[in-house]
């Protein structure tokens, strides 16, 4: 792997890490943090993905755009498409008034988020 990559995938855990941390506190659990750290941990193993591959990407949060830039390579990753667009508007919205996140929205985008993480530290070989 890498050293760039293994960065990506560093930073990726510490959002990941974050994501649950606030979903999970039985004090004041922040939810729309645990939404937007779910959101960073995808797009930063997204990116960890094109590193590796040496695609290049432009600065962008849409998981959408990102993963079109994938598919070529892994194309079987097509099924996470609708997922990781929900992921992408989860985490935008509760950024702004007018829009909380509840215990609901955190537990689906930290479960998206697992299954992009299993996905792409299973195509890297590390272990979860």
């Amino acid at each position: 792997m890498k050293p760039l990559t293994l960065e990506w995938v560093q930073k990726a855990e510490a959002d990941y890490i974050t994501a649950r941390r606030e979903y999970f506190a039985e004090e004041l659990p922040n939810y729309d943090a645990a939404c937007f750290h779910a959101q960073q941990c995808a797009e930063k193993y997204l990116k960890a993905r094109l590193v590796e591959a040496n695609i290049a990407f432009g600065k962008t949060h849409d998981l959408s755009a990102i993963l079109l830039l994938i598919l070529p390579i892994e194309p079987l990753w097509e099924f996470m498409r609708d997922d990781l667009g929900s992921l992408t508007d989860r985490a935008v919205e509760v950024r702004y008034p007018g829009m909380c996140a509840d215990a609901e929205d955190a537990k689906s985008a930290i479960e998206i988020t697992q299954k992009v993480r299993e996905l792409i530290r299973g195509s890297f070989g590390l272990d979860e």
